[in-house]
């Protein structure tokens, strides 16, 4: 066996989201081989990758048939998550991807999906952040389990910048960390994007393969703010079944397919799709009716991330400080990861065939 001979047949494995070889798309890298023995590595474009084992079998698939039948294979896989970003990064430089959750209305479960989503992804290995922008309901001091807590400050070139939390593998920062419980957030939009603009360059953000954003309801100050501050990589749009909710749903899907905004929608996620009682986890009871977000999704073209049922287990998990994805629950993480995947997917192939976003110099 020859190098040449192992990247020719691997020119007949496609990336699966991609729609190229992975030789087209430098994707193998360290081919080594010792007689029958021969072993390379792929480079993903996440670490959070779905793909990776259809890609291993394929590959193996392609050396044996077309190169040697008696062939060792062993694919090793390592990774370069995947950004579109080609601002001058002066805010947020070491983030890759900038993920906005956001639905029309308040309610469908925006908060949850975020922090599932953000500890999902680092489960799988990803450098995950959480930005809480629910400037006026911030929930993820209780998601997380530190209510009343506050982030340490640090010093960086002469200027104090906030430290986030860290909890479940990710960074995460809220207003919610900085203001008494008890007291309600009355400010004027102003104020409100002063706060946001303050999480984007006053906090130390790592490095990070992704920041999952969780975006106020509706479409307003804050919304401007952020994709005049920052290029987002692209929004998720969180709904329910209902009608009513999907009627808002479409206002947010709109927002971000102005000629003027123009950030990506990466999919539609349709949360509390079904009820399913615990006793009773083969049946499913359309509360709020059935698969409306996927008609939805449907109609405007977008990627469908999939379905998140309503159980006890996820309102539990969010009230005690541990989400569904640091549980012992299957059923529902099982869902989680299955919208993850296909969220990990859409991103990438958002990245790999859309321009980049412009930042928004003015609105309005």
């Amino acid at each position: 066996m020859t190098q040449e001979q192992v990247l020719d047949a691997l020119r007949n494995v496609q990336e699966p989201d991609l729609g190229k070889d992975l030789v087209t798309l430098n994707m193998v890298k360290d081919i080594a081989i010792e007689g029958n023995n021969v072993s390379f590595t792929i480079v993903l474009t996440t670490p959070a990758c779905p793909m990776k084992d259809l890609m291993a079998n394929a590959s193996t698939n392609a050396i044996r048939l077309l190169v040697n039948k008696e062939a060792n294979v062993k694919v090793n896989f390592t990774s370069q998550t995947s950004s579109n970003r080609k601002d001058t990064k002066q805010v947020l430089p070491n983030v890759k991807n900038i993920i906005a959750v956001v639905s029309g209305k308040g309610g469908v479960g925006k908060s949850t999906i975020s922090a599932n989503l953000a500890i999902a992804l680092a489960q799988q290995g990803a450098k995950v952040g959480l930005m809480d922008a629910d400037i006026y309901g911030p929930s993820v001091p209780i998601m997380f389990g530190v209510r009343g807590e506050r982030p340490k400050m640090t010093e960086i070139d002469g200027k104090p910048m906030i430290v986030p939390m860290e909890k479940y593998g990710i960074e995460f920062m809220s207003i919610g960390l900085l203001v008494n419980e008890k007291d309600a957030v009355v400010w004027r939009g102003p104020m409100a994007s002063s706060a946001i603009k303050q999480f984007i360059t006053d906090v130390k953000w790592g490095d990070l393969d992704y920041l999952v954003i969780d975006m106020p309801p509706g479409t307003g100050d804050i919304h401007l703010t952020l994709v005049q501050t920052v290029p987002v990589t692209g929004a998720i749009v969180v709904t329910t079944p209902q009608d009513i909710a999907l009627a808002d749903a479409k206002k947010a899907v709109a927002m971000f397919a102005q000629t003027q905004i123009k950030v990506p929608i990466i999919g539609l996620v349709e949360n509390m799709s079904y009820f399913t009682p615990a006793e009773l986890p083969e049946n499913k009871y359309y509360i709020f009716g059935k698969e409306g977000g996927k008609k939805l999704a449907e109609e405007f073209e977008l990627n469908f991330l999939g379905q998140i049922p309503l159980v006890q287990s996820i309102r539990e998990g969010g009230d005690s400080g541990k989400p569904i994805m640091v549980s012992e629950e299957k059923i529902t993480k099982a869902a989680f990861e299955s919208f993850t995947a296909a969220a990990v997917r859409s991103i990438a192939m958002r990245n790999a065939s859309m321009p980049v976003t412009e930042l928004l110099p003015t609105v309005g």
